[in-house]
């Protein structure tokens, strides 16, 4: 007699479902008011409320509220299971293929079968999911807390998976080392790859309040531990991410303002002070001085309905951006240190700048020359994250440099008198900026065919790919600390310069308009005199004025007339007027005043023949 093992019954199958909505249910049942309650008037006339009774001493329930707690939870009990994240990976993608690393001791699977079924999990697990991922036979890794300690999941050269690691940042909590441990388990030595790292968060605004938190402990541990801010946060998140640094408390503050004139569409004062409780208006009737602080203006914000969050958040952070921009624009934003990439540099001179008497530690000025591999960004790619033809967005050329830009919306800015600067995000090959309508309006972008900015985008991506760009730039390194109120202070930029064949250069980035003045100010007048054409790219790319060598005070700049950027020469004499056309030179007059202007082509040329 043959002896077959029967199906498992119907009723051996598991239909658990793992979520918190029993203790909700549980919460509307207890605390949902439904006693009815009688409003009387105390001895002092203020109106006053009490539960009711009936004869026996039983609470007298309200039958529309007990109606609509009743529904409330009948609704509640129909909706589907939200699964957590790390369940929601493993069924999408299977057991077979998601390697599990964490503390659970049990987990609910889902076999072949289409059954749950409760799959125990002892410590050894850990040990075999980790091989299996690193070997290959997994190709995604899930790791919590208790597995990113103690453990390496980065592309090491002597295992067999040794792909690219992309490391979504899930959940990051409120730890920023705990959140630098994770990260550190990707990026390791001895690796292939070094790992893409990607927050994840969602498109509620008020998200955004962990993920500041993380950004500003992970600047806050970095700074404690190497003296730098890119060892805790890695660059991974923008100036503006920080929602407690002091270009968001100034632009709260300023927020506070606009909502108490009420220049805010968002939300109006009176309800903006009922949903929060936070009181904005004082006894007199201007605003109160002792305003919340950000933190706790964040907390509340929390609790707002999510379409009420995200436009409030929009509003803010038009704000916050409006100040990292100027500050970006200004040369006065601190981004920590940033690390470039080049395929190699080359030293052109080195100024010994000061040697320090009791170490005898020095500080030099280099002068690179570095080589650079253009990333262009491809046409499928752009596809990829913006579209081309899709609803607002446009597809542009510029009628001055040929070149094409994709043009779509981007988050308006607000000002201090709480008008709204529209702006645009120019997407090009090789690089991205914004635009305000204004600056749109007044620049020569124009409108192209579809096909012919597909061909022309495909076109510039190929040439970029294929060359390398070369530039020139001066670094202040070594000791630098004795001398860094004579670096120049409105261009603070940190740089790490690291070769392809390994090395690398750390110090401070020094405009080369500045160069002259930094060696004045450290007693070396000899010390590097700037090319005439040094002195017009300065001019051009810088827009800074600059004086130059000779007996006459000839100051160099860069002024916009007629649409178009030219050289302009001032401090020249009227009675040499004629001196300066046979240098070179040409004339316009503007406004009954006539001014000198140094053509761009040959401009160097004309500088030297001026400054003699």
């Amino acid at each position: 007699m043959e002896n077959r093992r029967k199906p498992a019954p119907p009723a051996t199958t598991l239909d658990i479902n793992c979520d918190c909505k029993e203790y909700v249910i549980d919460y509307l049942a207890k605390s949902f008011p439904v006693r009815l309650m009688a409003v009387f008037t105390d001895e002092n006339g203020n109106p006053r409320s009490e539960p009711m009774i009936d004869e026996d001493g039983r609470p007298v329930l309200c039958r529309s509220a007990l109606a609509a707690r009743n529904r409330m939870i009948e609704q509640l009990c129909a909706l589907p299971p939200i699964a957590t994240a790390l369940d929601a990976i493993i069924e999408r993608f299977g057991v077979d293929h998601v390697a599990e690393v964490t503390g659970r001791g049990r987990r609910l699977v889902i076999g072949p079968d289409g059954r749950q079924k409760l799959q125990s999990r002892t410590p050894r697990a850990n040990l075999a999911e980790t091989q299996a991922f690193m070997d290959g036979a997994k190709r995604i890794l899930v790791f919590s807390d208790a597995g990113g300690t103690g453990r390496s999941y980065h592309a090491d050269l002597g295992v067999g998976n040794r792909a690219r690691r992309i490391h979504f940042l899930l959940e990051p909590g409120w730890r920023a080392d705990a959140a630098i441990q994770g990260l550190g388990r990707t990026n390791r030595t001895n690796q292939a790859s070094a790992p893409l790292f990607r927050p994840v968060t969602t498109d509620v605004r008020g998200e955004r309040r962990f993920i500041s938190t993380i950004a500003r402990r992970l600047d806050s541990l970095g700074a404690l531990t190497r003296g730098q801010r890119q060892t805790g946060g890695q660059n991974l998140f923008d100036p503006a991410d920080n929602l407690e640094s002091s270009y968001a408390k100034e632009a709260l503050n300023r927020w506070f303002g606009l909502l108490f004139i009420g220049k805010l569409e968002a939300i109006g004062l009176a309800k903006f002070q009922e949903l929060t409780g936070l009181r904005l208006e004082g006894p007199d009737g201007g605003m109160v001085d002792d305003l919340p602080t950000i933190q706790r203006w964040l907390n509340r914000i929390l609790a707002l309905p999510i379409a009420l969050q995200n436009a409030i958040f929009d509003e803010f952070l038009a704000l916050v951006e409006a100040r990292v921009d100027a500050a970006r624009q200004a040369g006065t934003l601190d981004l920590g240190v940033e690390t470039i990439a080049v395929e190699g540099f080359e030293v052109l001179s080195d100024t010994l700048l000061r040697t320090d008497a009791v170490s005898g530690a020095t500080t030099h000025l280099l002068e690179l020359e570095i080589a650079r591999a253009l990333k262009p960004l491809t046409l499928p790619r752009l596809i990829e994250l913006h579209g081309i033809g899709d609803p607002g967005h446009r597809s542009l050329r510029n009628a001055r440099s040929g070149r094409v830009g994709l043009l779509v919306p981007a988050r308006s800015l607000l000002s201090d008198d709480g008008t709204r600067i529209v702006r645009f995000e120019m997407h090009r090959p090789l690089k991205r900026e914004y635009l305000t309508a204004d600056q749109l309006e007044e620049s020569c972008w124009e409108p192209i065919a579809e096909a012919e900015f597909r061909r022309l985008w495909q076109a510039e991506a190929d040439e970029a790919a294929s060359s390398l760009k070369r530039e020139r730039l001066h670094l202040a390194t070594g000791l630098l600390l004795p001398v860094w109120d004579k670096l120049p202070s409105d261009h603070v930029r940190v740089s790490r310069i690291c070769a392809a064949d390994g090395r690398s250069l750390l110090g401070r980035e020094v405009p080369v308009h500045c160069v002259p003045e930094l060696c004045r100010a450290l007693g070396l007048e000899g010390g590097h005199k700037l090319s005439a054409d040094e002195i017009v790219q300065a001019v051009l790319a810088a827009g800074r004025s600059m004086q130059l060598d000779g007996p006459e005070e000839h100051i160099l700049k860069r002024s916009l007339v007629n649409g178009s950027q030219r050289l302009e020469l001032t401090g020249w004499g009227a009675a040499r007027l004629d001196w300066y056309k046979a240098q070179g030179c040409f004339t316009e007059i503007i406004r009954y005043q006539t001014r000198l202007f140094v053509p761009i082509e040959g401009a160097a040329a004309v500088i030297s023949r001026v400054s003699r």
